[in-house]
């Protein structure tokens, strides 16, 4: 395991404009963005998408923490997203890979009221992705880069990413201030290189990079 260094420190956006001048994202881009933003705050109203403090944070705690995977992954066009829920990392990516020739997010969960929120972005905003109603582990899709959040301790994680990784993806995985903890569990069961590498929206977040998977013996 190695563990890369600590990059400066960074406020990460608290708006639209911040967030642009942060990422790069077009006005296409930032229109897409404020419309999912619109639908997370109208479905958060009726179901448990996201914690409701959490959204005037918006453009760093779910924004900017999920499109900050992406320069870890320049040439990436394909992703899975793991446990999707409300569309983290998800839906953001797909709205920031839009347009690139051969982009694609396959949207994985398993709770049915959950894809039909993520089905009405992806329809909405005309995004390039796939939502599948089904767990994780009874996939085989073939992508650059398995990614998930606030889904499962790594070593469940891991088993449910198991057929992405054992087919070439690497994983690109969002964790907390216990990431350590979980790495050491992790390799009792399996077999793999990681990277820890800190996360851009919270100093006490951290980004699992995952290669070379295999089960331990």
């Amino acid at each position: 395991m190695s563990v890369a260094a600590r990059p400066e420190p960074f406020l990460g956006p608290t708006d639209a404009a911040s967030f642009a001048a942060a990422t790069g994202a077009t006005p296409a881009q930032m229109r897409d963005l404020a419309r999912f933003l619109e639908m997370l705050e109208a479905g958060n109203a009726v179901m448990n998408l996201v914690g409701p403090k959490s959204l005037p944070d918006f453009w760093n705690r779910h924004a900017w923490d999920s499109a900050q995977l992406l320069p870890l992954a320049p040439e990436a066009r394909t992703w899975a997203d793991l446990g999707a829920g409300a569309g983290f990392p998800g839906l953001v990516l797909a709205i920031l890979l839009k347009g690139r020739e051969g982009a694609h997010v396959h949207l994985v969960e398993s709770m049915t009221k959950r894809c039909r929120f993520l089905q009405e972005v992806v329809d909405t905003v005309d995004l390039p992705a796939t939502v599948h109603n089904d767990r994780a582990e009874n996939l085989k899709l073939a992508v650059d880069v398995v990614t998930a959040r606030a889904c499962a301790p790594l070593v469940r994680l891991l088993g449910f990413a198991q057929p992405y990784l054992q087919a070439g993806a690497d994983g690109l995985f969002l964790k907390g201030q216990d990431v350590a903890s979980e790495l050491e569990e992790a390799t009792k069961s399996w077999k793999f290189e990681a990277e820890v590498i800190p996360s851009a929206s919270d100093e006490r977040g951290r980004i699992v990079r995952v290669k070379r998977f295999g089960r331990a013996r």
